[in-house]
């Protein structure tokens, strides 16, 4: 499964101001998958956090794998430039046994609001 999200936004912790990033989910399902409309709002529930860039998809990670128990799964935000430094985040797990394909990450279609 392959979902791209252009639209994330949460808060910096620090300074308050928002930060834009395209979030890039993929994952090998494991006993479950995730709905697109739950997706959405579990993302959208973003936009009012103070929270790191790397916290953002450590706990996007953290809470897909928790629930859907994939078999291999990767997150990468891709933040919009801020205070002239783009950040890529790149968080990835897989089941001990899993030796199944893992997709070379290829940067997001779209790039930005």
């Amino acid at each position: 499964m392959h979902f791209e999200i252009p639209e994330f936004t949460c808060l910096c912790p620090r300074s308050g101001f928002p930060d834009f990033a395209t979030i890039v989910i993929d994952y090998a399902p494991g006993p479950a998958v995730v709905e697109l409309k739950s997706l959405k709002l579990y993302i959208n529930a973003y936009r009012d956090r103070a929270i790191s860039h790397e916290g953002a998809a450590n706990t996007i990670l953290d809470d897909l794998a928790a629930l859907l128990q994939p078999k291999w799964l990767r997150v990468v935000g891709e933040f919009n430039v801020r205070g002239n430094i783009k950040t890529v985040v790149t968080v990835e797990q897989a089941a001990p046994d899993y030796a199944g394909p893992r997709p070379a990450y290829q940067r997001p279609a779209f790039l930005g609001i």
